[in-house]
């Protein structure tokens, strides 16, 4: 079968089984599993290279690794440290010490019981995180708090992925020489990358070629990934580690949104090649074998959970809520067994039968989340309203931070309000960066680019940017895609400011209006004008221009018209100043008399 065959064959069934499993409220990763099921070898069979597949859509993991490493800046950990370590140290080691240590006295070697209990501690963050922001719980204190457990796991995904090949060793026994190269290699990737990334990056922004940046980023990625794979370690881990080195630069939105569109495909690939691979046969040969693993890991990690959720100080609903959302297995347990049969540590048999564990797992939570919504009590879970301090800085985002944007920012900086400021220039984003200004590198007018830098979180949208198409365009995608965000926007002349209200903004602010208004006056007091009276002509004419420019909306694109109204405006304006001489000569007369 060709490539292109192929290729149909995958999307065509993502596309199917995506579609209806969100539809029925199931969510994408199940239908990604559905897909591969079907197209596997136990349903229809269209396809037979799974393994093959299996290893190229791994790189889907390996992007997932790189885009949380972008999250993992050290002042959003740092906010979010006791949900983080605390709830989420907390259930990965109860549930790991529970698992593994049933396991090891089952009877399994230790190293199988350890891998086992670290794979199934972990639950699925994309299938979790997903089903929450559906049923509109991330806001919930259970979202929250899931939120923090799963962003450790993710983290702890690491180690653990670099641990397991370790335990190959005769008897167990660690290597000495294997751990210094672990952590040599870690130890060079750090001071190389911190030292010669972002001079790359720079470089490459200044092209201006958005497809090279997209192929730097692509490269970068593979090319610590497989740095790391030559010396035994996980592509995972080197992608982990280039994310977290470029998660406090400039480039960190561009670069997510350049890399998520890849992730998004390659992990879909991922779960559809686990789909394929899952064993079936066990489930009708072993299906009571089966069905009581799947229950006894998620009695587990329920019962961990809802400790967990007391300790924090959730009520009874809410526990409820925070240990059905992650009481499964994740997709991480797919990337580790497979690991541990690679290396050596665990039997394939094994590892089939725990992978059928973690996807009938990932199908119950459905049902489960079904199951508790039709309990009483539901009003007891309601948005957290505390000020998140991790998304506090996306309250306000300047798109454009050129001599416009900077006043706002400086503002908003003195009096200590945190904003996101965007800026395509990659000059300009270095020069800022110098003052200690907080800009990052991208194009604003592109929809996944705003994703990326959370606009949908944000309060304000300040549209600051220069080149008018740009500028329109901006608004445009602000509007459609995050219509709760409010817009101030800049306008460069009285054209700009009628195709912005054209498309429906509102707050429009002209960038030399009040300067020229100012010097105008300044002018009058110089040509011997009395203070007042020059105050008061400015007022007037500010009054008077607004009304004129509100007037012509509509009106502006028919040139002949446009011109003979503004005359017409003109010849009002100068009515008006002349009709207000004659009224304060009349009340001066009147005070003298």
């Amino acid at each position: 079968m060709s490539l292109l065959s192929q290729s149909a064959i995958y999307l065509s069934s993502a596309v199917v089984a995506v579609a209806l499993f969100s539809r029925f409220g199931f969510g994408s990763v199940l239908g990604y599993l559905a897909a591969g099921v079907a197209i596997g070898p136990w349903v229809f069979g269209l396809v037979d290279n799974v393994e093959s597949i299996l290893h190229f859509s791994e790189f889907g993991v390996v992007l997932l690794l790189f885009l949380i490493g972008l999250e993992l800046h050290p002042a959003r950990l740092w906010t979010m440290r006791h949900g983080v370590f605390g709830a989420g140290g907390s259930q990965v080691a109860l549930c790991s010490l529970l698992i593994g240590g049933f396991c090891w006295l089952s009877g399994l070697p230790w190293q199988v019981a350890l891998t086992i209990g670290l794979g199934l501690s972990l639950s699925s963050t994309a299938f979790a995180l997903q089903t929450l922001a559906e049923k509109g719980q991330l806001t919930a204190r259970h979202g929250r708090t899931a939120f923090s457990i799963l962003l450790f796991q993710d983290i702890a995904a690491i180690p653990i992925i670099a641990l397991v090949p370790l335990l190959t060793d005769l008897g167990g026994v660690i290597d000495l020489l294997s751990v210094l190269k672990v952590f040599g290699t870690v130890a060079a990737v750090i001071l190389i990358g911190h030292f010669t990334l972002l001079h790359v990056f720079r470089l490459v922004a200044r092209t201006g070629i958005d497809e090279i940046f997209t192929a730097t980023a692509l490269l970068t990625v593979i090319g610590i990934a497989l740095l790391m794979e030559s010396i035994g370690l996980s592509m995972a881990l080197g992608a982990f580690l280039a994310g977290v080195l470029l998660a406090d630069s400039e480039f960190r939105h561009a670069l997510e949104a350049n890399i998520e569109p890849f992730k998004g495909l390659l992990l879909g690939l991922f779960f559809m090649a686990v789909g394929m691979s899952v064993n079936f046969g066990l489930l009708l040969t072993e299906i009571g074998l089966v069905l009581s693993l799947v229950v006894a890991l998620m009695a587990c990690k329920f019962g961990v959970l809802m400790l967990v959720g007391q300790g924090v100080g959730l009520n009874q609903h809410s526990r409820l809520y925070l240990a059905v959302s992650i009481s499964q297995g994740g997709e991480f347990a797919f990337v580790i067994f497979g690991i541990a049969v690679a290396s050596g540590v665990m039997p394939k048999e094994l590892s089939e039968l725990l992978i059928l564990v973690v996807t009938l797992s990932m199908a119950t939570t459905t049902f489960l989340f079904m199951l508790l919504e039709r309990l009483p009590g539901r009003k007891d879970i309601v948005p957290d309203k505390r000020e998140n301090p991790a998304m506090e800085e996306h309250r306000v985002v300047i798109a454009g931070f050129g001599r416009f944007g900077q006043i706002v920012g400086r503002l908003l900086q003195a009096k200590k309000i945190g904003f996101t400021a965007l800026e395509i220039s990659p000059e300009q984003v270095d020069f800022v960066r110098k003052y200690g200004n907080k800009i990052y590198y991208g194009d604003a007018s592109r929809l996944e680019f705003l994703r990326a830098a959370r606009v949908g979180d944000a309060a304000f949208f300040v549209l600051a940017i220069d080149d008018v198409d740009i500028s329109i365009g901006t608004a445009e995608t602000v509007l459609r895609h995050f219509p709760n965000v409010r817009i101030l926007a800049r306008a460069r002349n009285r054209d700009h400011v009628h195709k912005l209200m054209d498309i429906g903004v509102t707050d429009i602010y002209r960038e030399t209006f009040a300067s020229s208004l100012e010097t105008a006056e300044d002018l009058l007091n110089f040509l011997g004008m009395p203070s007042r009276e020059a105050e008061r002509a400015r007022e007037i004419f500010r009054e008077h221009d607004e009304e004129q420019l509100r007037s012509q909306h509509g009106t502006h694109h028919d040139h002949d018209s446009f011109a003979e109204q503004s005359r017409a405006w003109q010849r009002e304006l100068e009515g008006i100043f002349e009709q207000d001489a004659e009224d304060e000569a009349a009340d001066a007369a009147r005070a003298s008399s």
